[in-house]
């Protein structure tokens, strides 16, 4: 997969067929969590995926099996911390107004760099 994500996808939590064995999903969005804290460019799709905990249904499992999909094709990716360079404090931010469908909340995030180590992140629903 080239991106953990399709675009523009809206998850909802009552479309699709109950999962029969709740407690693999959940296992797995841990373990995606977990992975976050070297895979940055993850955190929004899982942090997506991981409201739909307590009653996950089939399209919630398909996005998360992309996500692992995404992860395998994409091995070299991660968090690099060079020795040495530029000591530059960079700061990114960004919001979309109402984009949850269900619950017309905003999703914001921001990632903050120094040099070439990202050092603070984070992306939640409003």
């Amino acid at each position: 997969m080239a991106t953990p994500m399709e675009p523009y996808l809206k998850l909802k939590k009552e479309e699709g067929e109950l999962l029969k064995n709740a407690r693999r999903f959940r296992q797995l969005v841990g373990s995606l969590i977990y992975l976050t804290i070297t895979r940055l460019e993850i955190s929004y799709s899982i942090g997506v995926i991981s409201q739909f905990m307590q009653n996950p249904r089939t399209h919630h499992l398909d996005a998360a099996k992309r996500i692992l999909r995404y992860v395998k094709g994409s091995p070299a990716y991660g968090l690099m911390y060079k020795k040495g360079g530029d000591f530059v404090l960079r700061g990114f931010t960004d919001a979309d107004w109402a984009g949850d469908a269900v619950d017309r909340r905003s999703t914001s995030g921001y990632c903050f760099s120094l040099g070439s180590a990202v050092v603070s992140w984070c992306s939640k629903k409003q």
